[in-house]
């Protein structure tokens, strides 16, 4: 007999992981306007704290470092214990040490507190990560991914116009207590919402979580079991990732340390155009943000992971390099802006590919792979701004530092074939 009435038609998802997404894209949000208004301010904080600009290539530099030394700590401890409780602490911490950014009196102050400032961060982007492998399945872990870079792009593009505008009112000091604020309310919100995964959420329904699980990958939705370590380190899709990620965030550290100084002092920048230019690379990343992400999973979908996140990812990173090399070498300002423009938000097309396949092939441990390709990038970040200051307080060629990241950008882009993102790391 069959049923009829309503009661027949099944019900319909809730969309409650697209909630989810949006807190993240907020978290994006705020740690790129944290992160990249110290770039803007450079040239105040070096005035007022008498700071050469080695000295502030260290400061940038101090915050990468210990954010790779924090990352996979954090990573691991987000596939203990969740992604609830990891990332409110996280949000609170940097929230906390932006603010005391204002304070810093010295060289020494601001060296420790942007030290603290990325050990608190460290495990933001993998923790995410594996937020996202509970509640999404694999066909819209690429897009996902893009839209979340975007969020962060795009307040990272218009945070030096916001900067730029707002010192005409506010010291520097006063603008990193209004920035550090906004993180303890974002952290609430989460605490007080977010669940790890769509099962302990009363808004999501049976249907969400069926189509949620029915495109997972994961060997078992409970909490990670202990990490081989072994089996990670010597995988050569995990090499490839952690190589291909350091030529991408060194390159990147330049677009969000010393970009402004070198568009001012090498090309001529004026200060309301250069607030637009410095903000550039950001924006068109956002761009390439959305439009890889959906390259990747709609590529992957018709061709195979192999050409969807392996093959977006290589060509992302040679496109960079040659924009990056072509910028370097043309004379004309604009021009050189653009090119150098492209080169950013080529290297950042790869996002939702590079961070899809970290789930992907993760599983139950995709915050400590996500972590460690991380914590390789944060060693290309490190070194981008410390040597970018050096060439420019040394040898007054703005050159070499660009060619260098172009060439690292091909040889990340060959790392990709060696990446596999159709095998899992691990069976649990």
């Amino acid at each position: 007999m069959k049923t009829t009435g309503s009661s027949a038609q099944p019900a319909r998802p809730t969309h409650t992981r697209y909630k989810v997404l949006g807190l993240a894209i907020l978290l994006a949000a705020i740690t790129y306007l944290d992160r990249v208004s110290i770039a803007v301010t450079a040239p105040f904080i070096m005035r007022d704290l008498h700071l050469t600009k080695v000295r502030m290539s260290f400061v940038f530099s101090a915050f990468s470092l210990a954010y790779a030394i924090f990352e996979i700590p954090s990573g691991w401890l987000g596939d203990r214990i969740g992604a609830r409780r990891v990332l409110t602490r996280i949000v609170a911490w940097w929230s906390s040490f932006t603010i005391l950014t204002g304070g810093a009196f010295n060289f020494p102050s601001l060296l420790a507190i942007r030290f603290l400032f990325g050990a608190g961060e460290a495990g933001a982007w993998p923790n995410v990560a594996r937020a996202f492998s509970r509640w999404f399945p694999s066909s819209e872990r690429g897009t996902t991914q893009g839209i979340f870079f975007m969020g962060a792009h795009l307040a990272g593009g218009v945070t030096p116009l916001l900067v730029t505008v707002l010192l005409r009112r506010f010291e520097w000091r006063v603008l990193f207590g209004m920035f550090g604020s906004v993180g303890f309310l974002w952290a609430i919100a989460w605490r007080r919402w977010f669940r790890d995964t769509p099962f302990e959420h009363p808004s999501v329904n049976a249907a969400e979580r069926a189509y949620i699980e029915s495109g997972q990958i994961l060997a078992s939705p409970g909490r990670a079991e202990t990490m081989p370590w072994r089996i990670l380190l010597a995988n050569p899709t995990v090499v490839a990732l952690c190589l291909m990620y350091f030529t991408q965030t060194y390159g990147f550290n330049f677009y969000v340390t010393w970009l402004p100084s070198y568009l001012s002092s090498a090309r001529g920048f004026s200060a309301l155009t250069l607030a637009i230019v410095s903000g550039l690379p950001l924006g068109l990343s956002v761009v390439a943000d959305l439009a890889g992400g959906i390259a990747t999973d709609r590529l992957s979908r018709r061709f195979g992971p192999r050409i969807g996140r392996a093959g977006v990812g290589g060509a992302s990173l040679a496109a960079a390099g040659i924009f990056m090399l072509a910028g370097a070498f043309v004379s004309d300002p604009a021009p050189a802006a653009v090119l150098i423009s492209l080169a950013g938000a080529s290297s950042n097309f790869l996002l939702g590919a590079a961070w899809g396949t970290c789930i992907d092939v993760g599983g139950n441990h995709s915050g400590v792979l996500s972590a460690a390709m991380n914590s390789s990038g944060q060693v290309g970040g490190i070194l981008s701004p410390i040597l970018v200051g050096y060439v420019a307080e040394h040898f007054s060629n703005w050159s070499a530092p660009l060619y260098l990241t172009g060439g690292l950008y091909l040889l990340g882009a060959l790392c990709w074939l060696w990446v596999e993102p159709s095998r899992l790391l691990v069976s649990d």
